[in-house]
């Protein structure tokens, strides 16, 4: 007589068996856990999406740059921008905010390398130009204020920086130490004369303006080298 067969009791993967509360096992939850880490997990996430941002920024140009262009680049969910920056104003604010910041420390450094004040003011106006040079989406964001909220105190406090470290290069080299909060009328125009030629020379390099005078130019001229040469006859020289 044939005896019967006893079914076969099916093996349940360890990952795939439930607790008596009917919780996936713990293990399950760990690899779960495990696998899904995402951008949330980090301490900084409010530093992330600036550095998202100007990922963004430089990649696309001022105008891909959104808050959920930002959101993805992060890898986080749409929302997340809003809650840290409010809206698109603030986050651009912000991030103008950090390049105002790197570009005084990076002028900075260049006006230390100078012995006299003629050395250090050719510095920093090629460390301005190569600046802009390397970050062109973040530099001209800095200065489209119609952009910018420029109440924000993290933004004002390193544009002022910003203005106070030309208008210290200025007064190094002609009149002494300059009160930026009270300039005189000779003193204004000896900084918009400097800015305006550094500033001026730095967007028509960056609009890509300057390639038929650099064509017209012994080969291998650069822009930088047509800078210094610039200032050299405008204002390396004091009135």
């Amino acid at each position: 007589m044939t005896k019967p067969t006893t079914p076969k009791r099916r093996t349940v993967p360890l990952d795939r068996r439930k607790t008596a509360a009917g919780r996936p096992h713990k293990k399950a939850a760990a690899k779960k856990s495990a696998g899904d880490e995402s951008p949330y997990h980090h301490g900084d996430l409010h530093g992330a999406l600036l550095k998202a941002a100007e990922i963004v920024l430089e990649r696309d140009g001022l105008q891909g740059l959104t808050l959920r262009a930002v959101a993805r680049e992060a890898g986080v969910s749409h929302a997340a921008p809003t809650h840290h920056f409010g809206d698109l104003t603030g986050l651009v604010s912000e991030l103008a905010a950090v390049g105002f910041r790197n570009f005084n420390t990076t002028m900075t450094a260049a006006g230390a390398t100078g012995t006299t004040p003629m050395e250090s003011a050719l510095a920093r106006a090629k460390a301005y130009l190569a600046y802009a040079r390397a970050q062109p989406g973040m530099y001209q964001l800095m200065f489209r204020t119609e952009r910018l909220d420029m109440t924000r105190p993290g933004l004002r406090e390193a544009a002022n920086a910003s203005f106070t470290g030309l208008a210290n290069v200025v007064g190094a080299r002609h009149s002494g130490n300059i009160a930026t909060d009270a300039l005189t009328l000779e003193q204004a125009a000896l900084i918009a004369r400097s800015w305006s030629l550094v500033h001026g020379f730095t967007m028509l390099t960056l609009d890509g303006r300057l390639g038929d005078i650099l064509k017209r130019l012994p080969e291998g001229t650069d822009p930088e080298r047509l800078f210094v040469e610039m200032l050299k006859i405008s204002i390396a020289k004091p009135t």
